[in-house]
C-alpha cells in the first residue's frame, strides 16, 4: 500500500524547481483578408497620372492593347487625346444636317401652306406659290434649326446634363478640373478581367490606380 505522501492531495508540498512548464509556440491571429469591391459592382479601373503626355501616351498604348470602352479626362481639351482613344467619327455633323434640312423644309412648306391654301392673297396678280420670296424665312429656319439641333445633339451624345457619374466616387477625380489627368478602362469591355487590368494600368506608371465603383 503507498504511503498517504504518495497521494494526491495529502498536503505534499511540490516547489518550483520540481515543476517542469513547456511553453507552446504562440500561433499568430488569424487576420482576415482585405475585403475586396465585387467586380459586379465595378465601373471599371482608374490611372491617375500628373501631365497630359503621360495621359495620352497612356492612352494609346491601352487602345493598342485591344481595349475600347476606355475615356480619359482632363482638364482642358487635349487634341490628341481623343485619336489616341481611337474616337475618330462622330454623329453630331449628321444631326446637325439633319436638324437645317428638317428646318428649311419645314419654313418653306410652312409659308406655302399660308400663302396657297390658308390664307392666299393676290398681290398685283403674282402666283400664290411665289416660291423666290419664301427664301428669307426658308434661309433662317435652316439655320436656326440647324443650332438647336448642335447644341441638344452635343448634349445627347455626350449624355449631359449629368448630374451623377461613376468616376465621380474616386478619391482624387476633383483634380480633373484643376491640374490632373485620368484615364479609365470601363467594366464593360469585352477585354476586361480587373486583375489584368490593374495590372496593366500598373505597368502604364500612373501616379495612382483606384477602382470605380458604380
Amino acid at each position: 500500500m503507498a504511503d498517504e505522501k504518495d497521494k494526491p492531495g495529502s498536503g505534499e508540498e511540490y516547489g518550483a524547481d520540481d515543476i517542469e512548464i513547456s511553453a507552446s509556440p504562440r500561433l499568430p491571429l488569424p487576420t482576415s483578408p482585405r475585403p475586396r469591391v465585387p467586380v459586379s459592382s465595378l465601373y471599371g479601373v482608374m490611372a491617375e497620372f500628373d501631365n497630359p503626355s503621360h495621359l495620352v501616351a497612356a492612352a494609346r498604348r491601352t487602345y493598342e492593347a485591344g481595349y475600347r470602352r476606355i475615356n480619359g479626362y482632363s482638364p482642358y481639351p487635349i487634341e490628341e487625346l481623343w485619336e489616341a482613344i481611337g474616337f475618330h467619327h462622330t454623329r453630331l455633323p449628321l444631326i446637325v444636317l439633319i436638324g437645317g434640312i428638317i428646318g428649311g423644309l419645314g419654313g418653306f412648306l410652312m409659308q406655302y401652306y399660308l400663302s396657297v391654301f390658308d390664307y392666299p392673297l393676290n398681290v398685283g396678280g403674282k402666283p400664290f406659290n411665289s416660291w423666290p420670296a419664301f427664301i428669307p424665312i426658308t434661309f433662317e429656319t435652316t439655320i436656326l434649326s440647324a443650332a438647336f439641333a448642335a447644341v441638344f445633339g452635343m448634349l445627347a451624345l455626350n449624355k449631359l446634363p449629368q448630374p451623377y457619374h461613376p468616376v465621380f466616387n474616386a478619391p482624387n477625380f476633383r483634380l480633373a478640373t484643376r491640374d490632373h489627368f485620368f484615364l479609365v478602362i470601363e467594366a464593360n469591355d469585352p477585354l476586361y478581367d480587373h486583375d489584368e487590368v490593374v495590372l496593366f494600368m500598373k505597368s502604364l506608371e500612373p501616379k495612382e490606380v483606384t477602382d470605380v465603383e458604380v
